[in-house]
């Protein structure tokens, strides 16, 4: 529990980081010490120590780092702290006035360079935001000048305040040898450094004056629209709240492409924009609501919400469009039916079921603005007949997260998770443990619970012997890494800032489009083996997909959400928690999903039980109730829902542009009748 609780407080995940901290502090703690005593050598180990546990800390624990600047022990605190200790150990060793007041000097002119470079490259980066970033339009004619070198313009703090080194390093051998050269060799290289430095961005400044107005950005981009003609929108904002919002986003991708008319994506926060997947659509990133209004889509037809946002009324003002929220999703959850979805023209479900949804708000929804689409991303999930069976029963665990209220039973994290966990390795049965992205994002309660859950399955893994998984996976991790690397290629993320971007952006196609699903093919397949058939694995990178998960399990765990809707599709027994103990008819009544489910109560004493449904599968009663389950809540199979979800498009883009025309012949009418 101390563990745990210095994990959270110090925001690191494990062991390792945890001693990463203390070295780190012991350090930073031992360096006036040592410049007090004095003891050269010591104060050498301790600097040592803090360089480089500083360097790996902003490499595997970015929370901790941000802990450190919320208390205003900011990187340039730190290395400012060090110089300081380091005047006062040559002080206190004797050194002669002349050079000390060197050393201030170079270290004072390094610092002052430091803040004349972070000013210039600020001027830079403001000077390259345009207001608009764009992929696979061509936007080669804008007249974006190319991006500043990575080494002058990416994390350029660190690389600046770096240059401090060999004007340490050369006093300390100063101080060691009993003569100054080598100080005045370090605080040559030091000021040079810095001087260069400086100078290199300033010309780096020169170039970035030449970068086109908002005016003229938006111009071309509207150029390039005109030619393109979108007729479909997905319009999508998270409200900068958090990047792990885009699989919204991406879920809809493939769905789009399948399109007979042509789609656009329009984004509204930059952070989104490189998380998006890969795509041959057009998409456009406008943060500001008055350069959306700047876009030209005189053929916009329809748009498509998968999310209720504020921003949202910036694109629903466009009159000659239809405007539809189709979700992220199928949920039981009351946000699955709420009233703001009244300002959209229509209502895309996937079936029966989110039809009856919409009846709770019945006052306020239209019955007729609700059109059953199906869930045309579910077609590649393994359904439970094609399903092969490991050594060891495979139960996906997968809690939503904690939402916006203070109710302990909308996650199962908080009140029952980790007892779930136990009670699970106690069944000896693998465990996939896949939390939703936001997990932890406001609840201390629920981040708690899941880092304990990590821990439980890291424990359980060491005793199952995991250093053989251990060596498979290390064998397999390069080539892991250089296909992750390829499909960021291959999904548009460029090299450089968003003004370099949107320079190199060209239509894509489908170039690349066979080699991406044969690399994300690839790359599942060497994950799952290298993991062996019996390894509990913690899932929380976009890969591998919670799809690719569902094929792997033979049975969810899941609280009442849209995963446990999608996974209705593959016809596998699957289990709500049931955290507030209601009776199973109460239940089951509130939450349509639970008609086919295995309820488990909060102290999970039906666990066994409900495990005999994979053990034995004969002794499945549930069976029955999922198969009839699955077409009230996605609909049919025929048509499919790809064919259904396109034809949809079709009506209502047709719709839109009938009653343009009719708007358009009546405008004429009246004019005619003012004029005549």
């Amino acid at each position: 529990m101390t563990f745990r609780w210095l994990c959270g407080v110090l925001r690191v995940r494990g062991k390792t980081d945890l001693l990463l901290v203390f070295l780190f502090a012991a350090g930073f703690a031992a360096l006036p010490v040592f410049a007090l005593l004095p003891s050269l050598w010591g104060f050498a180990a301790a600097s040592a120590v803090t360089y480089a546990a500083d360097e790996v800390l902003h490499t595997r624990s970015q929370a901790f780092v941000r802990r450190l600047a919320a208390l205003q022990l900011t990187r340039t605190m730190r290395f400012a702290v060090r110089t300081v200790m380091l005047l006062a150990l040559a002080e206190r060793m004797d050194a002669p006035g002349a050079v000390l007041v060197a050393a201030l000097a170079v270290f004072a002119a390094h610092f002052t360079l430091v803040i004349l470079f972070t000013a210039v490259h600020h001027a830079i980066r403001r000077r390259r935001t345009l207001p608009v970033v764009v992929r696979n339009l061509d936007m080669s004619g804008a007249g974006i000048p190319k991006s500043p070198p990575a080494l002058l313009y990416r994390r350029f703090l660190r690389k600046l305040l770096h240059l401090d080194l060999p004007a340490h390093a050369g006093l300390l051998a100063a101080l060691v040898a009993g003569a100054w050269q080598p100080a005045g060799i370090g605080f040559a290289l030091t000021a040079g450094l810095a001087v260069a430095a400086v100078v290199a961005l300033l010309g780096q400044l020169r170039r970035a004056r030449r970068m086109p107005s908002g005016d003229e950005a938006i111009a071309e981009v509207n150029r390039q629209l005109a030619g393109y003609r979108p007729e479909v929108a997905l319009y999508f904002s998270f409200a900068a709240v958090s990047r792990d919002f885009m699989y919204q986003v991406n879920m809809w991708i493939e769905t789009l492409e399948q399109l007979d008319r042509r789609p656009l994506i329009i984004l509204r926060e930059r952070a989104s924009f490189r998380f998006l997947s890969r795509t041959s659509i057009p998409v456009l990133c406008v943060p500001k609501a008055d350069d959306v209004a700047q876009l030209e889509l005189p053929e916009l037809r329809v748009v498509l919400y998968p999310g209720n946002a504020g921003k949202n009324v910036h694109m629903l003002r466009v009159a000659e469009a239809k405007h539809v929220f189709i979700g992220h999703g199928d949920s039981d959850k009351l946000a699955s039916s709420n009233r703001v979805s009244k300002v959209y023209d229509e209502i895309w479900v996937a079936g029966r079921a989110g039809r009856d949804r919409y009846q709770r708000v019945r006052h306020a929804i239209s019955d007729s603005a609700i059109v059953e689409v199906g869930r045309p991303q579910l077609s590649p999930i393994r359904l439970h007949a094609d399903h092969v069976p490991g050594p060891l029963p495979t139960v996906l665990y997968a809690p939503t997260w904690e939402g916006w209220s203070d109710d302990d039973c909308h996650t199962s994290l908080i009140p029952m998770g980790v007892p779930l966990i136990e009670k699970l390795l106690a069944e000896n049965v693998r465990v996939l443990y896949k939390p939703h992205p936001l997990t932890g994002k406001r609840s201390p309660a629920a981040a708690e619970a899941d880092r304990a859950i990590r821990e439980l399955l890291r424990a359980d893994n060491e005793r199952r012997g995991a250093q053989e998984t251990e060596a498979a996976i290390a064998a397999v991790r390069p080539r892991l890494a250089e296909i992750q690397e390829r499909l960021g290629e291959l999904s548009g993320r460029l090299a450089g800032d968003d003004a370099q971007q949107t320079r190199e952006a060209r239509p894509s196609g489908l170039d690349g489009e066979a080699e991406w699903h044969e690399l994300r093919a690839e790359w599942h397949r060497l994950f799952w083996e290298s993991r062996g058939p019996l390894g509990h694995q913690v899932i929380v990178k976009q890969l591998p997909t919670l799809y690719a998960c569902f094929d792997q399990a033979d049975i969810l765990v899941s609280d009442v959400s849209s995963v446990v809707a999608d996974f209705v599709a593959s016809l596998k027994p699957y289990v709500l928690t049931n955290a507030g103990d209601l009776p199973d008819e109460e239940f089951r009544a509130a939450y349509t999903t639970a008609g086919g489910a295995y309820l488990l109560d909060r102290a999970c004493t039906r666990l066994p039980e409900i495990l005999d449904s994979v053990r034995a599968p004969g002794h499945d009663p549930m069976a029955p109730e999922r198969r009839v389950l699955k077409e009230y809540v996605l609909g049919p199979d025929r048509p499919t829902s790809m064919e259904r979800f396109n034809a949809a498009v079709n009506a209502l883009a047709d719709k839109a542009t009938e009653e343009q025309a009719e708007r358009l012949g009546e405008g004429q009418r009246v004019i005619a009748e003012l004029t005549a």
